[in-house]
């Protein structure tokens, strides 16, 4: 019997295929971009030619690659370019941090930073454009909340902007004004859209740089696969499809990317987009938009009032009839869609557009999905596998907000069903886990631990024990949860003969180590397509 010789082939004594709970010792064999046995070494030995590259490890865990369900490419790339102010403890050090950013990177026209959240500072107090007045007065300086629906802004950025006092609101954006009516430096939803426009012009080939960097990042966390959705109307500038399909053609994409433009009544321009990305590693998967805003903002789109603010219950970014509308029309057409919706009036709004659209247009494999899901009436739960609707959440945001700040807005009975992630998944509802990079880093590992631990943003108390799910679930929701959401389950998110090889090795064994380690544990070797996209093994490696 004359076998076909293998391309790569990898072993180890921990191979978690996803169709078990543990790992097991085997071998996995690959031809060009897809998996062609398994086995024991013996049993896989016959497929060993004089070309094939030969991974032997010890018990670094052996997994299928990990599938972000949710991110935003260039919006990450640009931020990987940006001051992080999450370690910020008072203003003063989000100052001194931005300060020291701006001096190390005179040749930046914008001086752009990421993750504030005044929650965390000892005051508490939300800034204003004054104090980074006094650090950059002549610069521009445009700083991203940590939940990314607002952010905070000097003078400079404001002016070439134009917003003055007497500026309106945009639709579904609120320009912050102090006492005497000047705008104060805080820009909320799509308000933000006046100052991005003008930090996140780029050029084609400034574009490139920052998508190499994107990939080169993803390849080096194990992450195979990624969506890339949607992230406002002030984003939309960062958006260029024709750089992603650019890579491609040049064999140089080494991650899988599924597109997701925005729902917004303009079906015409989706299907073109559709019929244009439509191959393996690159395509148009759905439609994404937002419903509300988040809890800390007061912009989430609540049932009842908020606890500290009883005269809000937030606002839906767009009225409900349009947004049923919208979800009818694009179902009839066959698009999946994915709502943003953290607050439970965007929940159960988000359900009902998918529970209409099934009314009119009949019940159809459509694999729609919820955004974050975080604050959910106990009513909606079991209306998530009733709908087969999929629970898209990014378990290390419970830990991301500080967890006093946040029960103060929603209030203690809330407080119960905050981020219900084994109540929904005992309750039939299919998971599907990934960052929302860049709000959160793009290190799977994190969301894994968050997951599996509970422990909130103290560092040492669990929020909700009841709701960790084992390592297995989690890891499950990062691979095949995310290949079913996108109707890829019969070709990626386990170790099967004839699926595409997207692979990754850990360092160490995830079932083995303390679950407080899991978050530093550093890939090895990443496969996509079947091709080596990055290889840290020579310590691992018996030769």
């Amino acid at each position: 019997m004359s076998f076909q010789h293998a391309d790569v082939i990898l072993s180890s004594n921990a191979v978690f295929t996803g169709l078990s709970d543990q790992p097991e010792p085997a071998s996995i064999a690959i031809a060009g971009n897809k998996i062609m046995a398994i086995g024991s070494e013996a049993e896989i030995k016959p497929y060993v030619g004089e070309h094939t590259k030969i991974y032997r490890f010890q018990d670094q865990l052996i997994m299928p690659g990990f599938h972000d369900f949710h991110l935003h490419i260039m919006d990450g790339a640009a931020s990987m370019n940006s001051a992080n102010l999450f370690p910020a403890r008072s203003e003063a050090e989000a100052l001194e941090i931005i300060r020291t950013f701006a001096e190390t990177h005179p040749e930046e026209p914008w001086v752009i930073g990421t993750t504030w959240d005044a929650g965390y500072w000892d005051t508490q107090q939300l800034p204003n454009r004054y104090s980074l007045d006094r650090i950059l007065p002549d610069r521009p300086a445009l700083m991203f909340h940590a939940e990314g629906h607002y952010t905070w802004v000097n003078s400079k950025a404001l002016e070439i902007a134009n917003i003055t006092r007497d500026t309106e609101n945009p639709a579904y954006g609120i320009i912050g004004k102090d006492e005497s009516g000047e705008p104060d430096g805080l820009l909320y939803e799509k308000a933000m859209g006046m100052v991005v426009q003008h930090a996140y012009d780029f050029t084609k080939e400034q574009k490139r740089e920052l998508f190499a960097n994107f990939l080169a990042h993803a390849a080096s966390l194990g992450v195979t696969a990624v969506h890339d959705l949607f992230a406002t109307e002030s984003l939309e500038i960062l958006t260029d499809y024709d750089v992603f399909k650019e890579f491609e053609d040049k064999g140089k994409l080494t991650a899988r990317i599924h597109l997701w433009p925005a729902l917004n009544g303009d079906l015409d321009r989706v299907k073109k987009l559709r019929d244009t990305y439509r191959s393996d590693m690159l395509r148009v998967s759905g439609l994404k938009q937002f419903i509300d805003g988040v809890i800390t903002a007061r912009t989430a789109y609540l049932l009842e009032p908020y606890a500290d603010q009883p005269d809000t219950r937030g606002e839906t970014s767009f009225p409900p009839e349009t947004i049923k509308k919208w979800v009818v029309e694009a179902d009839k057409e066959g698009f999946s869609i994915r709502f943003h919706a953290i607050g439970d009036g965007a929940i159960r709004l988000a359900l009902d557009a998918y529970e209409e659209a099934q009314r009119v247009n009949g019940k159809r494999d459509s694999r729609h999905s919820v955004e974050h899901v975080e604050v959910i009436h106990p009513d909606d739960i079991h209306r998530f596998k009733e709908l087969d609707v999929t629970a898209s959440m990014q378990p290390d945001h419970f830990a991301m907000s500080e967890r006093g700040v946040y029960t103060d807005r929603i209030g203690l009975e809330r407080e119960k069903h905050v981020f219900s992630i084994n109540t929904l998944q005992k309750a039939g509802a299919r998971l599907a886990f990934g960052t929302d990079f860049p709000i959160d880093i793009l290190n799977p590992l994190l969301q894994i631990y968050r997951a599996v631990t509970r422990i909130d943003s103290s560092g040492k108390e669990v929020w909700h024990p009841d709701e960790r799910i084992t390592l297995v679930e989690a890891l499950k929701a990062y691979t095949s949860g995310s290949a079913y959401g996108t109707f890829r389950e019969h070709e990626l998110g386990t170790l099967e003969v004839g699926k595409l090889a997207d692979i990754v090795v850990l360092e160490r064994n995830l079932f083995e180590v303390p679950v407080e380690e899991i978050p530093d544990i550093k890939a090895a070797l990443t496969i996509v397509d079947g091709n080596v996209v990055f290889d840290q093994t020579n310590s691992f490696i018996a030769k």
